[in-house]
């Protein structure tokens, strides 16, 4: 009686077992009966095969099943790319943002250029006649009497000073023999003379963040208010500091024109090469970091001051060169195929870096015209009547391009380059000069339409009507809110909303709360900093790459 109960529990246990087995693996049974058991209970598929294909598929099979079925399923399957449209699309997107980078990037490039050429054009023309007029009301006070608190206006004090500056710094020059250096620098092997170039590089950037500080902080001292408590060093020592920097930075400029034109006069063009293949090695310190919009937009400018100053380099390299062969064409021919490959290679980088840092921070290509309508508040903004500012000190702000130093740099060249002798040279030097100035005026009326275009399209206008922002303080809050003050009841604060227009131009609303929902917010919103939009972006770094 125990054995056949036993022997029921173990049938029981095995039919159990083999039950399972076949519920996972319903299709061994068809390799041996050619019909597929527990068809009723078999587990649900992605739906590729069914029973008929089955039955089918076996009666089709060879010898060896497996191997068969393995390559006719790689032969045979299929995928549907629609199950993840969204991937794909995002894909399609970024291959038409690296195309769309190009024409944009450049269309940013074009716009600041004539920006810069603005600005630095401005040196020669409008500058020397602001001097005048300055001097000449200086000179009339006695006759036309005084009136007033000032005996001049800020802005023509801060047109003086950069004469003065100027007239220092280029008779200070002339005691720096350009030639010696030129033979100074051919003597050094190619190595050094590569390192040498990206060290002045590196200089050359650091010079341009602190020199406009130097300068403004100079025509600050000179424009203060009398009746404000001064703490400064003085106007003198602040105009010797700029006059300093301004020497030195034309000195440095100078060395790279020489080391430029070293290359460019080089038999193998081995050093030209090097210094070409060293634009390709900024992608690699560039394209793998993180960037957001406000860095991009740094970098931006950083890439528009370089490739103007690489222009005005280029032509000094090109006025030299000519001098040494007596001003024969036929060298010029020889000089622009080595020109037009440094313009080239500088414009190929620029485009490769920025397609890809906005792939890999998933930036859209319409952020350049941001970028752009951002440059064209600024110049809008400094022919306002409340301007606070010069628009040449704004793009040295803005991009770090100070003009005052390659502008002693490029007299320096072109009058030890050009012999002015009788009054008919002197004739076509003034009409070279009504020239510059015509161009001068024309370049600034079209940027001045176009900056209105893009200003409008952006819907900035409002801001061009508000007073300039003052940066935060890093006061704590509980030193902050006594300056300003209890009030009553009833007082209100004003909260600035950020609308979806734009990520980078906010647009300001105030509105009013009262005294009891003031009280009821979190503290920690009071003490959180506003993030800053573009316009607010005004230090030029040293990788166009700031850390908020």
């Amino acid at each position: 009686m125990a054995d056949a109960t036993g022997a029921d529990l173990s049938g029981e246990k095995e039919a159990e077992i083999e039950l399972k087995r076949r519920q996972k693996r319903p299709w061994e049974s068809l390799h041996r009966t050619g019909k597929v058991s527990l068809a009723a209970e078999l587990p649900e598929t992605l739906g590729f095969y069914d029973i008929s294909a089955a039955r089918k598929e076996h009666r089709d099979l060879s010898a060896d099943p497996s191997v068969t079925r393995f390559v006719c399923a790689e032969l045979t399957r299929g995928y549907f790319l629609e199950h993840n449209e969204a991937k794909y699309t995002e894909r399609r997107e970024r291959v038409y943002t690296c195309m769309r980078i190009p024409k944009e990037l450049e269309k940013l490039m074009i716009f600041g250029f004539f920006l810069c050429a603005d600005a630095f054009l401005y040196v020669f023309t409008l500058l020397p006649l602001r001097v005048l007029l300055a001097l000449l009301r200086v000179l009339t006070l006695p006759c036309c009497g005084f009136s007033g608190s000032r005996l001049l206006q800020p802005a023509q004090v801060c047109d003086i000073l950069k004469g003065l500056i100027l007239l220092l710094c280029f008779s200070m020059t002339h005691y720096v023999d350009y030639s010696m250096m030129y033979h100074l620098i051919r003597g050094q092997s190619v190595i050094k003379l590569y390192i040498i170039y990206n060290m002045l590089e590196v200089a050359d950037r650091l010079f341009s963040s602190f020199g406009q500080d130097i300068l403004d902080a100079l025509y600050w001292t000179a424009t203060e208010p009398k009746e404000r408590k001064r703490d400064s060093i003085g106007v003198i020592p602040h105009f010797f500091m700029a006059v300093f920097y301004v020497f030195l930075h034309s000195i440095l400029i100078m060395v790279q024109a020489s080391t430029l034109n070293v290359a460019f006069n080089s038999h193998n063009k081995s050093l030209l090469t090097i210094m070409m293949s060293n634009n390709f090695v900024e992608i690699k310190g560039s394209v793998f970091k993180k960037f957001e919009k406000n860095n991009l937009f740094q970098m931006s400018n950083s890439d528009i001051k370089e490739r103007f100053t690489s222009y005005v380099l280029l032509l000094i390299v090109c006025l030299r060169n000519m001098e040494q062969f007596s001003w024969n064409t036929d060298h010029l021919l020889v000089l622009l195929p080595d020109v037009f490959m440094v313009v080239t290679s500088e414009v190929a980088v620029d485009i490769i870096k920025h397609a890809f840092i906005t792939k890999f921070n998933d930036i859209p290509a319409d952020v350049y015209s941001e970028y752009r309508a951002s440059l064209a508040f600024d110049l809008v903004s400094s022919r306002q009547k409340n301007a606070y500012t010069d628009y040449s000190d704004s793009v040295a702000r803005r991009m770090g391009f100070i003009p005052l130093p390659l502008a002693v740099l490029l007299i320096r060249v072109v009058l030890s380059s050009v012999k002015v002798q009788g009054a008919l040279s002197y004739m076509c030097l003034f009409l070279f000069y009504l020239g510059l100035v015509t161009l001068k005026v024309l370049n600034s009326i079209v940027l001045l339409g176009k900056s209105c275009v893009y200003v409008k399209r952006a819907n900035m206008e409002d801001k061009l009507f508000e007073k300039p922002s003052t940066p935060f303080s890093n006061k704590s809050p509980s030193k902050a809110e006594p300056a300003r003050g209890p009030t009553a009841a009833g007082r209100t604060r004003s909260i600035t909303h950020t609308y979806p227009l734009t990520d980078l131009f906010p647009l300001p609303l105030m509105e009013t709360l009262p005294a009891e929902e003031e009280a009821q917010e979190d503290p920690e919103i009071k003490q959180r900093t506003p993030k800053k939009d573009l316009l607010e972006i005004d230090r030029f770094t040293i990788c166009g790459n700031r850390i908020d």
